[in-house]
């Protein structure tokens, strides 16, 4: 997975895009066959179920969307959360949360007029820790401190 990246610091009330860059081996799809029988099998993820670790999970059914400075504040179109209370908390000042990959597997063996179907999990663990950001508001003219 690209996102959420385990040195990556977060903020509360941002949004976190999360996405897995596209690959053989992390979404699919991919590709094998067996020589014997002639059997061919394709995988690919159909879902990734994130367990955000602050009791929320979201399920996203692509591979998400690259975040990109130019998108500011947006939330990600496709794959995103947003935390709503700091990590501070939680033990060792993180969320620990999943990132579950279904891969669907799709195999045929014409020779034996066989095929079908079946699906496979790989879970993949991250942390994310989650700051609060205060503001603090500057009056637009300075005090009068001559007193």
């Amino acid at each position: 997975m690209a996102s959420p990246r385990a040195a990556g610091t977060y903020v509360v009330g941002m949004p976190m895009w999360m996405w897995a860059t596209p690959s053989p081996s992390t979404f699919g799809p991919a590709t094998a066959s067996a020589t014997a029988g002639g059997v061919t099998a394709s995988a690919k993820v159909t879902r990734v179920r994130w367990a955000m670790g602050d009791g929320i999970t979201v399920t996203c059914r692509g591979p998400g969307t690259p975040y990109r400075q130019s998108r500011g504040k947006a939330m990600s179109p496709d794959c995103g959360h947003l935390y709503e209370r700091p990590s501070y908390e939680q033990p060792g000042g993180r969320f620990k949360g999943t990132a579950t990959a279904t891969w669907t597997i799709t195999w045929t063996a014409p020779a034996l007029n066989d095929g079908g179907t079946f699906t496979e999990t790989r879970t993949t663990p991250f942390t994310a820790v989650v700051h609060e950001v205060q503001v603090v508001n500057w009056p637009t003219q300075a005090p009068d401190l001559r007193q």
